[in-house]
């Protein structure tokens, strides 16, 4: 439980204004930050943390989309107000601290796949994009998201949290140059000598030591000083500016949704609603129990509001120029920091608002920066693991099963799935079937044709 934050001397017309009046009133009425065991201070620095190890996306997702002919520029801006908008709903409506962004593999396949290997023109795939998001709020309100997430059992939503833990981890290693692909082993070990993996595993190293010292502002300390020594020493370029002109022009209102019912393209509708939604629900169960937000029936409180905010940023996104919006699993970082209420997700979402103007600025943080915090909020995830039933092969196969395939997999939905259809078989076979509730067959069912119908992803 945090501890109350220090009295300063007022004058006595500031005391004398009632609490609601002030400025910290106001954010208490609205986010309950007491109640969660936080402060004002613990929020606003969980918030930039999480902005932080998501900045890259800023220039990443318009780079992706910009391979499908998305002009650079409007995509940026597209990114950013997304981003904002997702954020903006799921603080003020759910009051979670989670963040949303355009997601990365849902812009891959849209660049691709759609663009690219369908050949479909990218005002086209947007207009897909766009049904896919209308389809999510008719799902979203009526709560059959929500059902979904309840199916879940509850030892494949621990597992969820420590699947992503490992998989965020994995991208730190990798982003860092720790681990690197290799055509003999698929992974092996990366040049530890580079100097960018040296200074990396440096900030991992003091992350961690001030983590250990109780600093609460260890992460966003440990992307600050790393991202300061890597342009002072030229490992990472400096800002190519302080301030651009968002393009508001290319890409705004430019989808072709009557194109993408001509053309049939309810296959590439599909694989955007299905992808988005178990993304997102293993994102935010996952989340949700590493913040202790899953209650003693092992369901998520809200739920429902929080599913409506990438809905409803998917079919803003398109609107704007962007692909599908998702729940973003480095909101962990934001966690890890201490962060409970939506006043995370609201200040992320105010600071991708300023990035429209400051683009240069968020996108010359480099990777190696925000390595070692996915690699510290990985190892604190893990912790969820530890209440699986390991002595029990029912809930530890399907739970492992889970884990593993995140990272391996390099998706939160694909090994989501390897539980899902794990798991009800091994109850049958075990003669527990009973124990699996229908819609946690129904869904095992309807991972299975996706991938006999689709193939992964």
């Amino acid at each position: 439980m945090a501890t109350s934050p220090p009295q300063h001397p007022e004058s006595e017309s500031r005391r004398a204004l009632p609490e609601a009046a002030s400025p910290s009133g106001f954010l208490e009425r609205l986010f309950h930050i007491r109640a969660a065991g936080s402060t004002p201070r613990i929020e606003i620095e969980a918030g930039v943390t999480t902005f932080l190890t998501m900045a890259y996306i800023i220039v990443v997702n318009p780079s992706v989309l910009h391979s499908a002919g998305v002009p650079f520029a409007g995509a940026l801006f597209a990114t950013c107000v997304a981003a904002a908008v997702g954020s903006l709903v799921m603080g003020l409506l759910a009051n979670y601290p989670f963040a949303l962004a355009p997601g990365m593999g849902l812009n891959a396949y849209f660049a691709y796949a759609v663009v690219g290997g369908l050949g479909l023109p990218w005002p086209v795939a947007l207009g897909a994009v766009f049904l896919s998001g209308v389809a999510f709020v008719i799902l979203t309100l009526g709560r059959i998201r929500a059902l979904v997430v309840d199916a879940i059992p509850r030892a494949l939503k621990t597992a969820t949290a420590a699947g992503i833990g490992l998989f965020i981890a994995f991208i730190g290693l990798r982003n860092a140059g720790v681990v690197a692909a290799s055509p003999a082993t698929f992974v092996t070990l990366g040049n530890l000598a580079s100097p960018g993996t040296l200074l990396a595993l440096a900030g991992l190293i003091v992350t961690a030591a001030l983590l250990a010292r109780g600093n609460r502002s260890a992460i966003i300390l440990g992307i600050v000083g790393v991202t300061a020594v890597a342009m002072a020493v030229g490992i990472a370029p400096l800002p190519t500016g302080l301030v651009s002109l968002p393009d508001v022009h290319s890409t705004v209102l430019k989808l072709d949704v009557g194109g993408a019912l001509k053309l049939g393209a309810l296959e590439v509708i599909f694989v955007f609603l299905f992808v988005d939604l178990f993304d997102t629900v293993g994102s935010t169960v996952g989340l949700a129990e590493q913040a202790g937000f899953v209650d003693a029936q092992g369901r998520i409180p809200r739920i429902n509001r929080a599913l409506m905010a990438d809905s409803v940023a998917t079919v803003v996104g398109s609107l704007l120029g962007t692909s599908t919006v998702v729940t973003y699993i480095e909101s962990a970082a934001g966690i890890s920091e201490g962060g409970r209420t939506g006043l995370v997700a609201v200040v992320a979402a105010v600071l991708f608002l300023a990035a429209v103007f400051f683009a240069p600025i968020a996108g010359a943080i480099p990777g190696i920066a925000t390595a070692p915090a996915l690699v510290v909020v990985g190892a604190l995830m893990m912790r969820s693991a530890r209440t699986i039933a390991w002595d029990d092969m029912t809930d530890a196969v399907p739970a492992f099963l889970t884990m593993i395939g995140m990272p391996l997999t390099f998706s939160v939905a694909n090994g989501l799935a390897l539980g899902f259809i794990s798991y009800p078989i091994i109850k049958v076979l075990a003669g527990r079937g009973r124990e699996v509730s229908w819609l946690t067959y129904a869904l095992a069912a309807i991972f299975l044709l996706r991938y006999v119908w689709l193939g992964s992803e």
